[in-house]
């Protein structure tokens, strides 16, 4: 695909990132600015929270919550009525990642065991599970960099992007939240996956950084299709009113140990069209 089928909906934030399509709007997260945003068709913009958080993920709760991470202070807050922020869960560390909620109110959220941004050497991170009393537990382990996260649509599979291992992991989702039967779903080659998302015919899309494209891969890793862009894509969600438009944060990778991790003012949320509708979570 050439960059001529990819239009701009908006552009001039920073690291953008956690795109949610819901409702009629998309949500993403401007981490460099601390801002959970809303944009709508027309491109206007309504910021609905602001968290002084990186990183900064959110996921919809199926009764229309909004839940959001707190990395820094290792909290789950809950977007109130009022617009105000409650505390959902405590998480205790800091460090925490991605984000995804099941169909029945089971929250799983991933945390990255080392500080990147520091320069601190590599440890394998883990997946939590949060069940809607507020209880946290870990669920799984060893993912080298658990990055995004997805639920496909029948509810019995979490799908974990493993960026520093260049693949997909797959889990069972257990009666009680709990996750089984771990496997490799994709191995992705030289793919770094970063945000996930996945379509009608139990494929996934994954964002990749260092690749600049979205890729379409089928479960064992055979890719579908390729979205080739100038810049990082850092994750993806199919939305609009028939999820069949691929939407994706973009920006401009400098590094991670760098001041700005992306070039101040490049991040755009971008939106393609594509044949087969999303399904699952987010």
């Amino acid at each position: 695909m050439t960059m001529t089928e990819v239009t701009t909906v908006l552009t001039g934030r920073g690291l953008v990132e956690s795109p949610r399509w819901h409702g009629d709007r998309l949500y993403f997260s401007d981490w460099s600015a601390g801002e959970v945003v809303a944009v709508d068709a027309a491109g206007r913009c309504e910021v609905v929270a602001r968290v002084a958080s990186l990183p900064l993920c959110t996921a919809w709760l199926p009764d229309g919550g909004l839940l959001i991470v707190s990395s820094a202070d290792g909290r789950l807050l809950r977007r109130e009525p009022d617009g105000g922020l409650a505390l959902y869960a405590d998480l205790g560390a800091p460090g925490w990642n991605d984000i995804v909620a099941d169909g029945r109110g089971n929250t799983y959220v991933n945390r990255v065991a080392f500080d990147p941004m520091a320069g601190e050497d590599t440890k394998p991170g883990t997946v939590h599970l949060v069940t809607p009393d507020g209880v946290v537990r870990e669920a799984a382990d060893d993912i080298a960099f658990p990055n995004g996260m997805a639920v496909t649509a029948d509810g019995s599979t979490l799908i974990v992007a493993d960026s520093y291992r260049h693949r997909l992991l797959a889990f069972d989702i257990d009666p009680d939240g709990g996750l089984s039967a771990r496997r490799v779903w994709a191995d992705l080659g030289e793919g770094t996956p970063d945000g996930i998302c996945t379509d009608a015919e139990n494929a996934v899309w994954y964002a990749d950084v260092p690749g600049r494209c979205c890729v379409r891969v089928a479960e064992g890793g055979t890719v579908l299709r390729t979205v080739t862009l100038d810049r990082g894509a850092f994750a993806c969600a199919l939305g609009g009113p028939d999820r069949r438009t691929l939407y994706v944060t973009a920006a401009r990778w400098q590094g991670m140990t760098e001041a700005e991790m992306v070039a101040p003012g490049s991040g755009q949320v971008l939106a393609v069209p594509v044949e087969v509708p999303g399904a699952g979570l987010p």
